[in-house]
């Protein structure tokens, strides 16, 4: 049986507020050029004690994506709700993992860019040469290559090597945030992308490199706080869900 066209009448107030942001995070994505064809995730917990989370139909675009396809599953990937798509092995595996040691992690993030891919390949990692650096490195960890995530005994150490950080450089994969909801996961994502970007291009330039001094990344929280008024993503979200209904607000179907 196919999933409904509108799951809005089948699903609580709560839970469909969650697949239209989720839905907009998915379009957002692709709107900024992170999306690798379908074959990264996006996925956001659903409240309550079950950990049932959302993510995306395997084999859609990202601008495809609306809030009624998206795909809601358990801890052992059973879907909730009837659909025609899959879900994606690889995908369910990395954020299952985090989902279920990660209460404060409503959202996780994962991308496959080119500058994310170039600086998780570089032994060194982030470097402190930037603004965007800062915030990154305050919460930043790191997970080595295993192969595509599709072995489940690689869960306990995928959890265990992010701990309690809210960035992940998965060596020679990608990147991963996680945030205590979908926007606070895509302001994290933007900050760690443009992080990426910019010391790929500063070492392409080929002069020495300047660092920040540490005791800046140390204080960085405080200065977070600041500049976001104390709302973290949530100062952004509504400008950025403007800018879609602008170009498209099919993602709320």
């Amino acid at each position: 049986m196919n999933a409904p066209q509108d799951l809005r009448a089948h699903v609580s107030a709560e839970e469909w507020q969650l697949r239209t942001d989720l839905a907009a995070c998915y379009r957002l994505v692709a709107l900024y050029g992170w999306s690798d064809l379908v074959f990264t995730h996006i996925s956001a917990r659903i409240p309550g004690p079950e950990h049932h989370f959302l993510i995306n139909p395997y084999g859609l675009m990202f601008d495809e994506i609306t809030a009624s396809s998206l795909v809601k599953v358990d801890q052992a990937c059973n879907k909730l709700i009837e659909s025609p798509y899959p879900v994606n092995p690889a995908g369910f595996v990395i954020h299952s993992a985090i989902h279920a040691v990660r209460d404060d992690a409503q959202c996780v993030l994962h991308t496959h860019t080119r500058a994310g891919i170039a600086v998780s390949a570089q032994k060194g990692g982030v470097l402190p040469i930037s603004q965007q650096s800062t915030f990154v490195l305050a919460s930043l960890a790191y997970h080595g290559y295993e192969g595509v995530a599709i072995r489940d005994d690689e869960k306990a150490r995928l959890q265990a090597d992010l701990g309690e950080a809210n960035f992940l450089m998965l060596r020679n994969h990608g990147l991963l945030t996680v945030g205590a909801s979908i926007a606070d996961a895509f302001l994290s994502m933007y900050t760690f992308e443009n992080t990426c970007q910019i010391q790929i291009a500063a070492q392409a330039g080929g002069g020495e490199l300047v660092a920040v001094d540490p005791r800046i990344v140390e204080g960085v929280g405080h200065a977070s706080r600041v500049q976001t008024g104390g709302l973290g993503g949530r100062f952004v979200w509504p400008a950025l869900l403007r800018k879609l209904d602008r170009i498209d607000p099919s993602y709320k179907n």
